[in-house]
């Protein structure tokens, strides 16, 4: 009998900055396949935020944006005897980064009448502020949680 392997694709670091993160959110901008397109909306961003920001390289602050916008903790619907609760949660770490990255993309696509690298740029620099579209996201859901704290015992 042959050894059965489970072909796992790895994800690659990108090209320009080595980093699995830029990687990773190149991917999840990318729209039919076109992952040049992608690279090219995400390196436009970074040279708009290496313009703004001098003293900073646009990658760190790319990565204190996500970092900012991860979520601590998000409510779950759970059912008890007949009613829902909203009950708050800690959030698993790779869930905070998925849902970072899903959050300003929705910010970014949400806008119009800019050219996409520039408003990826205006959303991760407002991020990297602790403000913006996105970051609101994030204090809603943090303010959920919290207001919702009261039914943390039904937690799973």
């Amino acid at each position: 009998m042959g050894r059965i392997t489970a072909s796992k694709k790895q994800l690659k670091p990108d090209p320009l900055y080595n980093s699995l993160l830029a990687s990773k959110f190149i991917n999840s901008l990318m729209w039919d396949g076109k992952k040049s397109a992608a690279q090219g909306v995400f390196y436009g961003a970074l040279s708009i935020i290496k313009e703004k920001v001098a003293d900073k390289e646009p990658i760190e602050v790319f990565q204190q944006a996500i970092d900012n916008i991860k979520p601590n903790i998000e409510v779950r619907s759970k059912r008890v005897g007949g009613s829902s609760y909203q009950v708050p949660i800690p959030v698993q770490r790779n869930r905070q980064q998925s849902l970072a990255i899903r959050w300003v993309l929705g910010a970014v696509r949400d806008k119009k009448g800019q050219p996409t690298h520039e408003k990826l740029a205006n959303e991760l620099m407002n991020a990297y502020n602790k403000e913006g579209t996105a970051y609101t996201k994030r204090e809603n859901v943090h303010r959920m949680a919290e207001a919702n704290k009261a039914f943390a015992h039904f937690a799973w």
